[in-house]
C-alpha cells in the first residue's frame, strides 16, 4: 500500500513538473542561440527594442511594394508582417509575437542573430571590418543585417531555394574598383546581388513583396547576368525583360 501511494505521489510531482515546463514554454523567453531572447508576448501598441528586433525579422514580409519601418513601434504595418510571418510558416495568423512566433524566430537566426541561409562573410566580400563606405561600419553592417532577414523571407517564398549572393557591402574603394554608382546603395550595406538559380525574373518579380524598393533585373543597363536588390527611401523598380 505504501509503495502504491508513493508511485502516486511521484506520478503526480512528474505530472505537474512537466505542467510547468509546458507552461514555462509557451512564455517566450526561452532560446536556442545567443542571439536575442524576447520575453514578453508583442501586439499592437507596444514599444521598445523587443518590437525593434521583432520587426528586422519580419522586415521581410510588408506586402506587396511596402516597406516596414524598424523603429520599435508596434502598430498596423507591424502587425501585417507578423501576421504574413506567421501564414508563410503555418503559425496561428493574429498578428501577436508570442511563442510560437518567437520560437520560429529562434529556428532560423544563428547565434549572431544572421538567418539560418545568410551570413555576414557573404554580404561584405569587400573589407571585413565594413568601414569605408558612406555610413559609419556600425550602421552599413545594420543594415545588411535586415535585408538579409528580408532575403530569408524571399528565399522561403520561392520554395527555400537556395539564393547565391555575388556582391553586399562595399567601401567607396571597392566600389569604384567594379564601376559601381556614385550613390549606391551598396555603400549603405543595403544592397545586393544575386546570380544563378532561380531565374533572375523569378527572383525580382517575387521580392516585390519582401521589403525591396529598389529592384534591378534583366532589361536594366548592365543587370542581365544579376539580380539587384537593395532599400532606399523612394521606389525604383526596372527589369523590362521580366515586365517590371
Amino acid at each position: 500500500m505504501l509503495r502504491r501511494h508513493l508511485r502516486t505521489l511521484l506520478t503526480l510531482v512528474m505530472l505537474a513538473s512537466l505542467s510547468m515546463l509546458g507552461a514555462a514554454a509557451t512564455t517566450g523567453t526561452a532560446h536556442a542561440d545567443d542571439c536575442y531572447t524576447w520575453t514578453r508576448t508583442l501586439s499592437q501598441g507596444a514599444s521598445g527594442e523587443d518590437v525593434r528586433q521583432l520587426q528586422i525579422r519580419v522586415a521581410g514580409y510588408p506586402g506587396y511594394g511596402a516597406v516596414l519601418a524598424v523603429d520599435g513601434e508596434f502598430g498596423p504595418g507591424t502587425k501585417a508582417a507578423v501576421t504574413r510571418f506567421q501564414q508563410a510558416y503555418g503559425l496561428s495568423a493574429d498578428g501577436i509575437a508570442g511563442a510560437q512566433t518567437f520560437s520560429k524566430l529562434y529556428a532560423l537566426q544563428d547565434g549572431d542573430c544572421t538567418p539560418a541561409h545568410f551570413t555576414y562573410a557573404e554580404m561584405n566580400r569587400c573589407n571585413a571590418d565594413w568601414s569605408g563606405g558612406a555610413v559609419s561600419a556600425a550602421a552599413a553592417k545594420a543594415n545588411a543585417l535586415q535585408a538579409m532577414w528580408k532575403l530569408e523571407a524571399l528565399r522561403h517564398a520561392l520554395g527555400d531555394r537556395a539564393l547565391t549572393t555575388s556582391s553586399g557591402f562595399r567601401s567607396h574603394a571597392c566600389n569604384n574598383a567594379v564601376g559601381g554608382a556614385a550613390n549606391s546603395n551598396h555603400l549603405y550595406g543595403r544592397g545586393i546581388d544575386l546570380v544563378v538559380t532561380p531565374s533572375y525574373c523569378e527572383i525580382v518579380k517575387q521580392a516585390r513583396n519582401h521589403g525591396f524598393n529598389e529592384i534591378l533585373g534583366p532589361g536594366y543597363p548592365g543587370h542581365s547576368t544579376h539580380a539587384h536588390l537593395g532599400s532606399q527611401s523612394s521606389r525604383y523598380w526596372s527589369a523590362s525583360s521580366c515586365g517590371i
